[in-house]
């Protein structure tokens, strides 16, 4: 059976995997008592998981849409087109190092529409510049209005979670975002980037030294699909001239994040030893959401228990009610996307071979007939 979970390659790396989550889960949970832990999650009363899960898919759908409009604004698809490489690509963000479900969605996108590997790959780079943007504005909130105890610190592996740490993370997200936004801003300028191609196309000239032919073979198998690739990441970005569309995404983004605080309250309901009002867990998922974004283990096991216990310390929560909250929490906010990964990639014949082979001859011409 050729899937991502049973081809060699991705079994070793699961297993890498496997094994460094539990060592980064030991690293969160050495100082907890296992028997109180155990006690706790006992106690949880579980049936508030099935709303919290269905949210939690509700929210993914959600997601789906909003890239669909982001892929729309170049290249037409529908929203199960949309939803199946989504869902994909964080399933494999659960259990595979490297966050690589990023790259899997274009290249899913690709071998199942004909879009373009770097157009599709822009087009997640818009998506997760919205995420950025509300969550950034959300930590300026939180920021502006909670305190944040200096002294207090959760030791994790080589990191401190501490103000600091948060607020260093919080000033590289702004950076990068700004970056980001830049690049996208200057390549969606037409006549920069026709100056770009016609610096691209001059490079051959450089080597006035060669022959005429080895400077034709550097404009066919460079310049030119240097100039193809840029082209088609610009695209990508086409939605940064569609106001209505950036309106929509925008929307779309400010329903996202409330939902997904209130998914994270809905199993607090069910937790002893855990009462905080809907802003106080905002902030919780804030936190948790900054300290994830350092490097990790595939699915942040460990890190995500880490960031929560040190975010509910803020708001008086012990740290055993803390811990055992959190763990659970995290199970129930990425079982129900890692079980949907795993139907959509059946669904449509998913596996890592098959993402970065061409697009079938008749989804190609279609996308070519597009343009």
């Amino acid at each position: 059976m050729d899937s991502p979970l049973f081809n060699r390659k991705t079994i070793l790396s699961l297993i890498a995997g496997g094994i460094v989550s539990g060592a980064a889960f030991w690293l969160a949970f050495r100082k907890v008592p296992a028997q109180a832990l155990f006690t706790y999650l006992a106690a949880i009363e579980w049936i508030w998981i099935i709303p919290t899960m269905i949210l939690v898919m509700v929210i993914f759908a959600l997601r789906s849409l909003r890239w669909q409009i982001i892929v729309n604004a170049a290249e037409l698809i529908s929203f199960k087109d949309a939803y199946h490489p989504l869902m994909i690509g964080f399933m494999l963000n659960s259990i595979l190092p490297g966050r690589v479900g990023e790259v899997a969605r274009p290249a899913i996108l690709k071998n199942q529409k004909g879009v373009p590997f770097s157009t599709g790959l822009a087009t997640v780079a818009v998506e997760r510049m919205f995420d950025t943007g509300v969550l950034i504005l959300l930590f300026l909130v939180v920021a502006a209005t909670v305190e944040i105890d200096p002294l207090l610190e959760i030791p994790f592996g080589e990191y401190r979670l501490n103000k600091e740490t948060l607020e260093m993370i919080a000033g590289g997200m702004v950076k990068l975002s700004l970056l980001l936004l830049f690049g996208m801003i200057l390549f969606s300028i037409e006549p920069v980037r026709s100056f770009g191609n016609r610096l691209i196309l001059k490079l051959p000239a450089l080597l006035f030294f060669a022959p005429d032919h080895f400077k034709k073979r550097i404009e066919d198998r460079v310049c030119r699909p240097l100039i193809r690739f840029t082209d088609n990441i610009a695209s990508g970005f086409v939605l940064l001239k569609r106001p209505g569309r950036v309106l929509a995404c925008i929307g779309l983004s400010l329903m996202i994040w409330p939902m997904h605080a209130y998914g994270y309250l809905l199993l607090m309901y069910g937790s002893p030893g855990v009462n905080l009002t809907f802003f106080e867990m905002s902030a919780v998922m804030v936190i948790i959401c900054f300290f994830i974004a350092l490097p990790s283990v595939p699915g942040y096991w460990g890190l995500w228990e880490a960031g929560g216990i040190f975010a509910m310390r803020l708001f008086g929560v012990a740290p055993e009610p803390a811990a055992g909250y959190t763990l659970a929490n995290h199970f129930v906010q990425m079982f129900p996307v890692f079980v949907a990964g795993l139907i959509s990639a059946w669904l449509i014949g998913f596996s890592m071979k098959s993402a970065s082979a061409a697009p079938p001859q008749g989804a190609q011409a279609q996308a070519l007939q597009s343009r």
